[in-house]
């Protein structure tokens, strides 16, 4: 192919054309490539946006505490004796008025004998006294006998009388004394281990109970709260747009279990303690499958109140400028980005709860934050829509 140079000038000349040409239409290509899809990448960015709309969010605390049997009864002895034998097994359910243990009663039944015999010596005093006093009253009528002897008989049918009462009363003890040597269960629970083994001396004094039987379905929790925190609470309570709840309690195993069944708040202490500044909550829970033993430590989370008119927004959708205050980004009038400065001091599962700051109808951007910026135009879209590329369609030619 012969150079340029020895081409004829008019051949020269074409050949110029034709590269220019060529030239041309590349750059013009290099523009449409930018004014398409290049071109729409460096334009107005798509972003989803959410209405905001007033609603209602719990006052929730979380606070430490520990499980404890809603009734609990220590099994002791009422008299001094050997225990015979144990008659329950340990861990079992155990009714009311079941025998648990039995102590030696041979001395309380002796006691009993004796009182009985005392009761049937009174008996027979007395009787005798009023058949003497009986006799004695027509005799004295008829002056037969001195008036005296007559008042000194029925005084002391009177005696014989009131002994046999308290040899009867002293019977009566005597029997329940007897009764105490079996030890029967006071409430109807699960018994623990037995302290006291057979052979072992049981006093009426002694310092340990010889088992200790407790009802495990329900339980309780035990909280404690700061009386500072209790006052601010019942302040914010106080004040316009807040209700006081219910009271749920959740609760949290020391691995981080969540515990199946919901508890309610059953009470709250009326004052404080002046050692520790707390005060004393109490939640009741069933505990059907006894998961829940007296003694654990756990977390309870507990509704408290719940705050009116707030705003629920996403935590992707906030967030700090340099000085650490909370924003989020609004679509504005205009069709731009607007950062809005709000308040939010609280969390809500995966929302923040904003107190002020927005207001109804608010369309807040919470999705294509990372292509928005305040100030500048964006194409709104309700969340969630998806966002396709636009795809040219070739012309025709």
């Amino acid at each position: 192919m012969p150079l340029p140079s020895q081409r004829p000038p008019r051949s020269r000349g074409l050949f110029l054309t034709l590269t220019a040409t060529a030239a041309l239409a590349v750059l013009s290509g290099c523009g449409a490539s930018k004014d398409g899809k290049g071109g729409r990448e460096a334009g107005t960015p798509e972003v989803g946006y959410r209405v905001m709309q007033p609603t209602s969010a719990p006052i929730v605390v979380e606070l430490p505490g520990r499980i404890a049997a809603s009734r609990s009864a220590e099994v002791r002895p009422q008299i001094t004796g050997i225990i015979q034998a144990r008659l329950f097994t340990e861990g079992s359910l155990v009714r009311a008025g079941q025998p648990l243990y039995r102590i030696d009663s041979s001395l309380y039944r002796a006691s009993a004998a004796q009182a009985q015999a005392n009761l049937a010596s009174a008996e027979a005093s007395a009787a005798a006294a009023s058949a003497k006093a009986a006799r004695y009253k027509p005799l004295a009528e008829a002056g037969a006998v001195a008036s005296q002897d007559y008042t000194d008989a029925v005084a002391a049918a009177r005696q014989a009388r009131a002994a046999v009462a308290q040899t009867r009363a002293a019977l009566n003890t005597a029997q329940i004394t007897l009764r105490f040597t079996t030890v029967p269960a006071p409430i109807t629970g699960r018994i623990g281990r037995s302290l006291l083994t057979e052979g072992a001396l049981a006093t009426s004094g002694q310092g340990d109970p010889l088992a200790v039987i407790s009802v495990l379905d329900p339980v309780y929790v035990d909280l404690q709260q700061s009386a500072g925190d209790l006052m601010k609470l019942r302040a914010q309570l106080a004040q316009n747009g807040q209700t006081p709840a219910s009271a749920t309690v959740w609760l949290y195993l020391d691995d981080g279990t969540k515990y199946p069944v919901a508890g309610n708040l059953a009470f709250s202490e009326v004052t404080a303690n002046p050692a520790t500044g707390t005060v004393a909550l109490r939640a009741r829970f069933a505990n059907p499958q006894g998961l829940l033993l007296p003694g654990m430590f756990v977390r309870a989370r507990l509704e408290q109140g719940s705050q009116q008119n707030v705003f629920l927004v996403p935590q992707s959708a906030m967030s700090r400028d340099p000085r650490g205050n909370a924003q989020v980004l609004v679509l504005g009038k205009d069709g731009k980005a607007e950062a809005r400065p709000v308040t939010a001091l609280r969390t809500e599962g995966n929302d923040w709860v904003v107190s002020a700051g927005l207001k109804p109808g608010d369309k807040l951007i919470t999705q294509g934050l990372g292509k928005a910026r305040a100030g500048r135009p964006v194409k709104a879209v309700p969340e969630g829509t998806s966002q396709q590329p636009r795809s040219g369609k070739p012309k025709s030619g």
